[in-house]
């Protein structure tokens, strides 16, 4: 599974680097970066998932 960041929609709340500063990155501008690998089934993938429903955009998205 990746974890995909729309950077159209991203509005640089960072909630998702807020609640999994290991997962994510942030750009130059102050936006979320999406991580460059997969996530299996693991701790990291729950915590993506919650950086997933705590995006205010609806901006992240996880696909297999």
């Amino acid at each position: 599974m990746r974890v995909i960041i729309d950077a159209e929609i991203c509005q640089g709340h960072l909630r998702c680097y807020a609640l999994a500063p290991d997962l994510f990155e942030v750009d130059e501008i102050g936006h979320a970066i999406s991580p460059d690998r997969d996530f299996p089934e693991s701790p990291d993938l729950e915590r993506a998932r919650a950086a997933v429903a705590g995006c205010p955009e609806r901006a992240i998205r996880i696909e297999p």
